[in-house]
């Protein structure tokens, strides 16, 4: 009788998940919008940016960096802009100043910036040296890419740096652009670009329908080549996205409380995902949705039940740019809308 309590109460949490998660997928009052039905990929509308009208900068402009310093811009005609996620290079295109950008990050991967030369070794280290070849007029960084001593060399040799505020969400893009447009001296350019990603991303929020169950998100950085497997938590960039798609963001739903952390079987089973979400490249480093399935706990999510697995571009997911609405409108349509893929 003890044994057949035991194996009741295991099976309980798997279905329900440790501390009484439940699945969103289909109850009674409130049924499931999935129209998601096996493994897809999210594609953004637009590969390229898409530049607003500017006219020319007005300079100089005296700004003030997010680490405390005073810098004034003089010029513009040589910018580099490097992040993590290619933010900021999205951004200062997409104010019409593409042609300006003399060096980037390796996540700026857009066509318009293709022949642009990459200032980041390793994704995220920054060449003093290669970035002082090319003699720019400002640099606009922020703490997600380092060396930090690599900024302050630059500014000791008289290059203005303004670091921008690191943290991405839905919510931050706008002022992030108004940021870099007055930095520039483009702030019409600014608010008129501030003013379409506003649109998009009601638009792009619209697509949740009401009503009905909030699916369970997980979002998976996966990178097999280098053996890292981290579950998404408050502070990863995804939780923004999943919450604006209309998603419940697994890992800060169980309480985690870091942007990412190891993925355990323990906490997938508590998490309970109906969908899991990672980044095209990642998916590809660890042998597809089957090599996925494959990581310890995962198969028992209701998400691998049902191959409800999301793809999508490493630049496009946590990039937090001008696009954003469209990252929102390709994850929102795979989620509800599988038929107009």
């Amino acid at each position: 009788m003890r044994r057949l309590s035991t194996l009741l109460a295991v099976a309980a949490i798997l279905v329900s998940g440790c501390g009484g998660t439940t699945s969103t997928s289909d109850t009674p009052d409130h049924p499931s919008a999935l129209a998601l039905n096996g493994p897809a990929t999210a594609r953004v509308a637009s590969e390229d940016v898409r530049p607003v009208a500017t006219s020319a900068p007005v300079l100089p402009v005296t700004v003030r960096s997010n680490d405390g310093a005073t810098v004034t811009v003089s010029h513009v005609d040589r910018i580099v802009a490097v992040d993590l996620y290619g933010t900021l290079g999205e951004i200062v295109f997409s104010l019409g100043l593409g042609d300006r950008v003399v060096g980037r990050d390796s996540s700026t991967g857009f066509p318009s910036a293709a022949e642009v030369p990459v200032v980041t070794s390793g994704g995220h280290d920054l060449n003093a040296e290669s970035i002082m070849d090319l003699d720019p007029d400002v640099v606009l960084t922020d703490t997600s890419v380092g060396p930090p001593e690599v900024p302050q060399q630059l500014r000791s040799a008289g290059i203005p740096v303004i670091f921008f505020e690191p943290s991405r969400t839905v919510d931050g893009v706008e002022a992030q652009i108004m940021a870099v447009a007055t930095a520039l001296g483009v702030p019409a350019a600014g608010e008129e670009l501030v003013e379409r990603v506003d649109e998009e991303i009601t638009t792009a929020r619209a697509l949740a329908p009401a009503g009905t169950a909030a699916p369970r998100i997980a979002f998976l950085y996966v990178r097999g080549s280098a053996g890292v497997y981290l579950l998404a938590g408050p502070g990863s960039g995804a939780d923004s996205i999943i919450s604006a798609v209309g998603g419940v963001d697994v890992g800060t739903d169980i309480g985690l409380d870091k942007p990412f952390v190891p993925i355990t079987s323990e906490a997938l089973l508590n998490a309970q995902p109906d969908v899991i979400m990672v980044m095209t490249k990642g998916l590809q480093s660890i042998g597809g949705v089957d090599g996925l399935l494959r990581i310890p706990g995962i198969g028992q999510t209701p998400a691998a039940h049902h191959r409800r697995i999301i793809d999508i571009a490493d630049t496009d997911l946590l990039s937090f740019g001008p696009r954003v609405g469209e990252t929102i409108t390709a994850l929102a349509t795979v989620l509800y809308r599988a038929d107009e893929q």
